[in-house]
């Protein structure tokens, strides 16, 4: 086996890689409109087509004719655009936001993209002819009305699929670089000879099979076109290193990927070609690289032309390349989920399908370069079990101790047993790869429909309060009037009814998107890498996949827990509060004026654009089918009425519902290793993932919960009133499974215990736990080996995941005042990491207030 040496430390980067990685953070994002051009030609010459047939026709005219870019010092090529780090439009899905902000995405407050007027004129062009025609419009005529007004006010939103295509994947990568294109062509041509033609399906099948001959041809001549560029960039270059490297370029994507690849450089190269290619054909986020270890240790091991030195810049010089691709989302979006990020998750360690550990050479690489590079993608998972290797995680915690937020850990000890139970063979359990945030799908064989939607726990919780009633209004089933409630099971019952009810409208969403799909989206390139598509002959929408699910996800966990508990103890064990004086506390935000932590954020927000970065982002991420007129809304008379309307209580009755805070606040809290509290929480999101489960999807998988928040819980917390866990209103809610900020302050030893006390088994669809150390926690060899203990421990009890923040919160705070010098300070935001400059200043605030461990 080829050697390779494992130094203590990071080396440096070379500096081609600091040049590489410079001119991505100068790049100004921007908005182009080729592909959107050549997508909408392709359908209006091919409108009488199937759509499987009509989508491959409009991907072949994209990679015969989008424009073929090499940029300065490269050794890994292809792009999707031709200026850095911009961003291409997808209207057959959608208008990602662009139909209403076209005079405002330049200057918006989260992820602006600039747009010339030329590139304007094309796209409101393009926009034209896709109206009527999209997959979002589809899907929101199939959705039901309680569904859609179940979005617009905040329990839910089915935002990641409405308005892209195939997400939240790990492809079989290892196919293509061990069989090229050529070797998949004739496993289709195989099938296309087996398959009997005389049964119904074989219609659909056949027109598939030529949709999936129609795009692999067009990969191989787009690989094409970068090596004649390469050899037109050669023939005119003066330095004869770089032209030594053009040619090297022109020689590899002449043979990759339509051949196997043969050397280290070769793998690398194809595998960047299909990455890009997805991304290109579906505009989904989360096409995750999955176990890269895995696949590409092979020719890195078997290559003896590379040195150690030289195949690490080569991977730093993907590792830049993950960050050149970008992708437009409406403001809304944008703002929950800020930071340019497209979530390609990376993935090392863990076992083999025999069970066998997998760490490998490559496995430090990843490693290596993700220090060298210290940038927002691709995210790096480290999968652990009993048996990895502590040199292994000692070097993973090494760079979790740099601040970028990466790594991430898993634990196979409790995700393996999880997609077991939801019918995974033991191997391709094994063979798991975490994608997007936290979720854990079988490379190559599962289309799982990940992130499919967010779920506010406590805004449920609230209409439970309520009687059913959403935001004033009847319309969840009537479970009681909280006064009446005599015993605390009661109480659950009515929070439990009322899950079931908007769990079945998150269904009937979620499911109506996936029919849009179905019926408008069917993508056939990536398909022949997820099995058994090509042996069924059916695209993933379809249901070609060997393993298919629907995962929404959770938000707002530890604030069921600590209000269940607050309510089970003051009301009902201690009686020192009746259910009408606590529910008097809340509806006065427990003596704080109305919206109180909300209008701080709001006043900082610039004049030119507070319309479009709050007011749309209301509208656009929960519902784009409100028929509520955004553009009568008037801010100042909002904020005048508002203002109006929302009396202070008296210096009386302040005092009062002050004091109702107080006791719920000594009440004990999720986190500090309180056993009553901690299985409440756990009962609370068991609940939703319980319920969830009983449902399937039109693919022919079933429903399975993540508890998860992207950063969704800042926003969702804007649409919940005051709640029994002390939380006032507009509120940020819990991140994830983590405890309510600033609660946990028994350590992050009792922290982690209580975490690990939720049900992470059936909440298959992934967990996500943040912990945030001071650099003095974990200085030293000391502070390295307390943070794997940590890991091994938190593990040992059945955590599913975690992941930290190392930084000194002096120096976030200077970060908000001066983002000038901090152009490349990368943090972690939730299931990834950001630059933090470019995160909406909630999320931002979000961060700083998470609870900051100093030792263990």
């Amino acid at each position: 086996m080829k050697t390779y040496t494992i130094n203590p430390g990071f080396s440096k980067p070379t500096q081609r890689i600091l040049d590489l990685k410079q001119s991505i953070l100068d790049a100004t994002p921007r908005i182009e409109a080729d592909r959107a051009i050549l997508i909408t030609e392709a359908y209006k010459q091919n409108e009488a087509l199937p759509v499987v047939l009509k989508h491959a026709k409009g991907l072949e005219n994209i990679l015969n004719h989008l424009p073929i870019v090499i940029r300065d010092q490269e050794l890994i090529v292809g792009t999707a655009t031709v200026e850095s780090r911009s961003c291409q439009m997808f209207p057959e899905f959608g208008p990602q936001g662009l139909d209403e902000e076209w005079e405002t995405v330049a200057t918006r407050s989260a992820d602006p993209f600039a747009i010339s007027e030329e590139v304007k004129g094309q796209l409101k062009e393009v926009f034209t002819y896709w109206k009527g025609r999209t997959t979002s419009e589809l899907a929101s005529s199939l959705m039901s009305a309680d569904a859609k007004t179940a979005l617009a006010k905040g329990v839910m939103t089915v935002g990641n699929y409405h308005q892209g295509g195939i997400g939240h994947i790990a492809v079989d990568y290892g196919k293509v670089l061990t069989k090229g294109i050529r070797g998949i062509i004739t496993e289709v041509i195989t099938a296309m000879e087996k398959a009997d033609k005389n049964e119904p399906e074989w219609i659909e099948k056949e027109q598939y099979y030529q949709a999936v001959l129609i795009t692999l041809n067009a990969v191989v001549n787009f690989a094409n076109r970068y090596a004649d560029k390469a050899r037109e960039l050669a023939n005119v270059c003066s330095d004869p290193t770089r032209k030594a490297e053009l040619e090297t370029l022109a020689t590899i994507c002449s043979k990759v990927p339509e051949y196997p690849a043969s050397n280290f450089h070769e793998a690398l190269q194809s595998f960047w070609f299909i990455q890009l290619i997805i991304q290109i054909e579906g505009s989904g986020h989360s096409i995750s690289p999955g176990r890269f270890d895995q696949y590409m240790f092979p020719f890195y091991n078997e290559d003896q032309t590379v040195t150690q030195e030289e195949a690490q810049e080569l991977l730093d010089c993907l590792f830049v390349k993950f960050n050149d691709l970008n992708k437009l989302r409406d403001i809304g979006t944008a703002t929950a989920f800020a930071g340019y990020q497209l979530w390609q998750n990376i993935n090392c360690g863990g076992q083999t399908r025999e069970g066998l550990d997998a760490t490998n050479a490559m496995s430090y690489m990843e490693i290596e370069s993700m220090a060298h590079i210290m940038m927002a993608m691709p995210s790096l998972s480290i999968r652990v079990f009993n048996d990895s290797p502590d040199e292994f995680l000692m070097k993973s915690c090494e760079l979790a101790r740099l601040g970028g937020g990466q790594p991430a850990f898993y634990n196979d000890e409790e995700i393996i047993p999880a997609k077991i139970n939801r019918g995974l063979t033991l191997e391709d359990a094994r063979d798991y790869a975490v994608i997007g945030c936290v979720e854990p799908a079988c490379q190559g064989k599962e289309y799982s429909w990940c992130d499919a939607a967010l779920f506010n726990l406590p805004k449920v919780l609230e209409v439970a309060m309520n009687n059913g009633r959403l935001n004033g209004e009847p319309f969840g089933p009537q479970t009681g009037e909280l006064e009446d409630f005599k015993t605390f099971d009661e109480f659950i019952n009515a929070y439990t009814e009322q899950m079931k009810f908007f769990v079945n409208l998150l269904v009937r969403a979620d499911n109506a998107v996936d029919i849009a799909h179905r019926e408008l989206g069917q993508l056939a390139f990536v398909s022949t890498l997820i099995d058994d598509c090509i042996g069924r002959g059916r695209t993933l929408e379809k249901g070609g996949a060997i393993y298919n699910f629907t995962g929404p996800q959770g938000i707002g966990s530890a604030n069921i827990g600590n209000a269940l508990m607050a309510v089970k103890k003051l009301v009902f064990d201690e009686k020192s509060l009746s259910m009408k004086e606590l529910k008097e506390a809340i509806d006065n935000n427990f003596g704080k004026p109305a919206g109180t932590e909300n209008k701080t954020a709001l006043t900082e927000v610039s004049s030119d654009v507070a319309y479009d970065s709050i007011v749309n982002a209301v509208k656009k991420v929960l519902s784009e089918n409100s028929n509520f007129d955004i553009s009568k809304l008037d801010l100042d008379s909002l904020t005048k009425e508002a203002s109006q309307l929302t009396s202070e209580p008296s210096n009386q009755e302040k005092s009062k519902y002050e004091k109702v805070h107080e006791m719920i606040m000594a009440v004990d809290k999720f986190g500090n290793d309180k056993d009553e509290v901690d299985y409440l929480a756990r009962f609370g999101s068991r609940v939703y993932c319980e319920e969830l489960e009983k449902y399937s999807t039109p693919r022919g998988g079933i429903f399975n919960a993540g508890l998860y928040p992207v950063s969704g819980n800042v926003l969702f917390g804007s649409f919940i009133g005051a709640t029994p866990d002390g939380r006032y209103d507009g509120e940020t809610i819990a991140d994830g499974v983590s405890p309510t900020r600033g609660t946990d302050v028994n350590g992050p030893t009792a922290a982690a215990n209580s975490v690990a006390k939720l049900d992470h088994f059936i909440a298959s669809n992934g967990t996500l736990y943040n912990m945030k150390f001071s650099p003095s926690a974990v200085a030293g060899t000391t502070g390295l080996r307390n943070l794997v203990s940590l890991i091994r421990s938190f593990f040992d009890k059945k955590g599913g995941h975690v992941q930290f923040n190392v930084m000194d919160r002096s120096i976030l705070l200077d970060a908000q005042k001066n983002p000038e010098n901090y152009k490349d300070l990368i943090v972690r935001v939730a299931g990834y990491s950001a630059l933090f400059i470019s995160l909406d200043k909630t999320v931002q605030d979000d961060i700083i207030a998470r609870t900051e461990f100093e030792e263990f």
